[in-house]
């Protein structure tokens, strides 16, 4: 069937929507960061001249008005609000995309790299809901707006049938669960290296300097910890059905379940990786820094995948761009 050139031009509106979306939540969330900060300094000089930093109590014959919140907390909150706008947009598009291919919209490295950010994005929703992940925004937003970018321009591809090769149900099987298993992994991997900072500012012991602001608004050291923990648990299985399936579609495709490509053997060593990060976290030892070394690894081994391996290196994947 011919490609529906006005959907497509629809899913690409709703792709670059979603990276200003995005990208004003991210300029939301900082403005937090920045008012808190702000607030902080001027309540210690307060402080400082003998002022308790806060406003005088209502006496008799005052009338007490409501006091505003503070701008951390509504720039928090709308960001917060618009950032669904954000995730709506950005699955818009992907079924937008899959509508005007008439097929699964995984063909090409732009759109694997659009369905995990994604997944990413609806993970964050899931798993940051709570108000003490909330300030974890921040963070997943520039990784995950750092990857459309790149889709939206140095891995773009206009909307076009699959090469024959790909013409398979074992497509949207194999490739949605990689994808969806990678956005996973990306929440992760943010949650271990936020793990480490939050360990080299101590609960308590922050300073009022901007790194303090930014630990002081992160959850504690071990809520991170579990977090990571969590998503791996879920991303672990998922990936590793993901590259089982391959090997069955690479046995019905080229004869063979495992030939050693370079894009197996760097999805197993990410699977090994994450396997040794899940071992790490339940032994004696290991649990804390090590083991979040670890998965920061594995996280690696995951960007290494789908940027050098699709890109600088050829092998059997080569021809379809992604995984």
């Amino acid at each position: 069937m011919p490609i529906d050139e006005n959907i497509a031009h629809y899913s690409d509106l709703a792709f670059k929507s979603a990276i200003v979306v995005y990208a004003l939540v991210l300029v939301l969330l900082l403005v937090q960061y920045a008012s808190a900060r702000t607030r902080k300094v001027v309540e210690r000089e307060l402080v400082a001249a003998g002022g308790s930093g806060s406003l005088p109590a209502a006496g008799p014959g005052r009338i007490e008005t409501p006091q505003a919140r503070p701008l951390s907390e509504r720039a928090g909150n709308m960001a917060y609000s618009v950032l669904f706008v954000g995730v709506a947009s950005h699955v818009l598009s992907i079924v937008l995309r899959g509508f005007a291919t008439h097929r699964f919209p995984l063909g090409n490295m732009y759109e694997f790299v659009t369905m995990a950010t994604a997944a990413a994005a609806l993970v964050g929703i899931v798993f940051l809901r709570e108000q003490r992940y909330r300030s974890m925004w921040v963070f997943l937003l520039v990784p995950i707006l750092i990857l459309m970018f790149l889709a939206g321009t140095l891995l773009y591809a206009d909307a076009a049938p699959v090469v024959p090769a790909l013409k398979s149900y074992w497509l949207p099987i194999h490739v949605t669960i990689v994808s969806i298993g990678s956005g996973v992994f990306l929440v992760s991997g943010v949650a271990s290296l936020l793990f480490l900072y939050r360990l080299r500012q101590p609960e308590g012991q922050e300073s009022d300097n901007i790194l303090g602001v930014i630990a002081r608004r992160l959850p504690d050291a071990r809520a991170l910890d579990r977090l990571a923990y969590k998503t791996t648990i879920i991303g672990f299985p998922l990936f590793g059905a993901g590259v089982i399936l391959g090997a069955i579609w690479a046995e019905a495709a080229w004869g063979r379940f495992w030939g050693w490509d370079p894009k197996e053997t760097c999805s197993f060593i990410a699977w090994v990786l994450y396997a040794a990060y899940l071992h790490a976290r339940a032994t004696s030892g290991w649990r804390d820094t090590k083991a979040a070394w670890i998965n920061v690894a594995g996280f690696v081994a995951m960007l290494f995948n789908l940027f050098i391996i699709n890109i600088v290196i050829s092998g059997l994947h080569s021809y379809a761009g992604l995984n």
